[in-house]
């Protein structure tokens, strides 16, 4: 097994296994005991490890206030929880479809017991095209041990996730080893589904970065992006300057 660390906890369901790693620093949700699912930092438990996480957030930056979100898949809970801790009145949805997972999460990764978040057992696909809640913003992070889920670069999918935006949500898709035939055809289905109001970009991890906007792109400039990504970097403790100059190159600013 690639991972270094302690196996402090095996666990399997019908879909396969669950392991959590602990090392000197870290503690380690995987899989198949080669891949980082999630990572989390034992003298930051609400941060956010892993880089491609921090980027996701880069969307707070065109939304002036976030009430309601939703995960599709909870993973071992990073991003659930800085959301909720960084944000007092944001009510919180997640998706997850291994219920083994939801358990790992609060067990060994500290998912809090609050009334602000919703966990929902159920297929990603499944949960979306039915759901009636409309969020500010949806964070689509679908991966198992084989990588990314197919349904997550489906048109349905996609439009889907846009109907359960409010007017001015936006979609954050994490895009790695996409099963697409070329990042052309991808492109070119999220600019049909989207009407073009699409931004994206890349961070160093090679994990590419989507910003799906239900309606217009707000127009924002320079100094604004700016000042928004200090106030972002300040509250969340994440490098949100960094984020907002790739943006600033995405859309030559």
């Amino acid at each position: 097994m690639d991972i270094k660390g302690t196996c402090i906890s095996s666990t399997i369901d019908e879909h396969g296994p669950i392991y959590v790693y602990q090392n000197r620093t870290c503690r380690i949700l995987s899989f198949d005991g080669k891949i980082y699912q999630s990572s989390m930092k034992l003298n930051d438990i609400n941060g956010l490890h892993l880089g491609y996480t921090q980027a996701m957030m880069a969307a707070l930056l065109f939304i002036p206030r976030v009430n309601t979100a939703t995960i599709m898949g909870l993973g071992a809970g990073s991003m659930v929880k800085k959301l909720l801790s960084s944000f007092s009145e944001l009510n919180m949805h997640a998706i997850e479809y291994r219920e083994a997972v939801a358990k790992v999460s609060k067990e060994y990764f500290y998912l809090p017991d609050t009334e602000r978040l919703f966990i929902h057992i159920d297929d990603a696909a499944n949960y979306i095209k039915k759901t009636k809640i409309k969020s500010d913003i949806i964070f689509s992070d679908l991966y198992n041990s084989q990588g990314m889920e197919p349904k997550q670069v489906e048109s349905s999918y996609l439009r889907d996730c846009k109907n359960a935006l409010n007017k001015q949500g936006i979609l954050v898709l994490n895009i790695w080893n996409s099963v697409m035939n070329s990042s052309a055809e991808l492109n070119e289905l999220l600019q049909l589904e989207f009407e073009n109001q699409v931004l994206s970009f890349k961070v160093e991890s090679g994990n590419i970065i989507i910003l799906a906007f239900k309606g217009a792109m707000p127009l924002i400039n320079k100094a604004e992006l700016m000042t928004k990504s200090e106030w972002l970097q300040d509250k969340m403790n994440i490098p949100m300057k960094c984020y907002a100059k790739l943006i600033e190159e995405a859309q030559n600013l």
